[in-house]
């Protein structure tokens, strides 16, 4: 079950499905201006970097973390751990994060792309990954959970996983799939050029090997919903550019 929660003059979504520390954060509440307006968690896309890391605090205080760690994403399939708060991870060129230290908030940032957020209670291990249309392909969802497997003893059926709210079917058009997707995304085509992505992402979950009923879905489309951020809608518009929603998980 899902959980929309306004605290502080900000608006997230957390999984009943998830025990530890997490948020999947609108747009609301922050001190970005302009396009930006308000939360935007990203240093990449042209806002003010006092706004942004005045963004950021808000965020870590929401999930109670001590520190925050991201990564310049790039729409690959690398997979980063993070080894201590100290690591220097921003610099790096990764989209999926995963972790064993407890304290340390791994923050995906999107707009319309998939945040997928993971959870071992065994082992104590966590993971956050990023997922546009080129991450599915690339299918770095598996990837990011074969990583937990070999370097932390994972195993994937004791995995909790969900999905942040995103790019929705009504809204993923792709007027050339047949040159960018694989063939077995064709089964989740709902209309002549549109497609399923969050259900493809449920997909690939489960092929991993993560248990269908431990995984949710927030089912807000970012495009259609003016709560978040979406590279689609601004490109629409013309205006050139947009910030970026947050998505964290924190062990405690």
């Amino acid at each position: 079950m899902i959980t929309e929660t306004r605290s502080n003059g900000l608006l997230f979504y957390q999984s009943d499905l998830l025990t530890i520390s997490h948020a999947m954060f609108s747009r609301h509440g922050g001190k970005s201006r302009g396009l930006f307006s308000s939360l935007n968690c990203s240093h990449n896309v042209g806002d003010d970097p006092a706004s942004v890391t005045g963004n950021r605090e808000l965020m870590r205080k929401t999930v109670g973390a001590q520190t925050l760690q991201a990564v310049t994403q790039v729409h690959g399939s690398g997979v980063l751990m993070v080894k201590s708060a100290d690591q220097i991870t921003e610099a790096e060129q990764r989209d999926a994060m995963v972790t064993d230290v407890t304290g340390i908030g791994l923050l995906i940032q999107q707009a319309d792309c998939q945040a997928v957020l993971l959870h071992d209670p065994v082992k104590g291990v966590i993971g956050a990954v990023h997922s546009g249309w080129r991450g599915s392909v690339a299918n770095i969802i598996n990837g990011t959970i074969k990583c937990m497997q070999q370097n932390y003893g994972v195993r994937p059926s004791d995995i909790t996983a969900v999905i942040s709210p995103s790019l929705g079917p009504c809204c993923g058009e792709f007027v050339n799939y047949r040159a960018e997707l694989p063939p077995d995304f064709l089964s989740f085509q709902t209309t002549k050029n549109h497609f399923d992505f969050q259900a493809i992402s449920r997909m690939q979950l489960i092929n991993a090997g993560v248990s269908a009923n431990r995984i949710d879905t927030v089912t807000r489309c970012t495009v259609c919903n003016e709560d978040f951020f979406s590279y689609r809608r601004a490109v629409r518009r013309g205006e050139g550019q947009t910030g970026r929603n947050g998505s964290i998980i924190v062990l405690p």
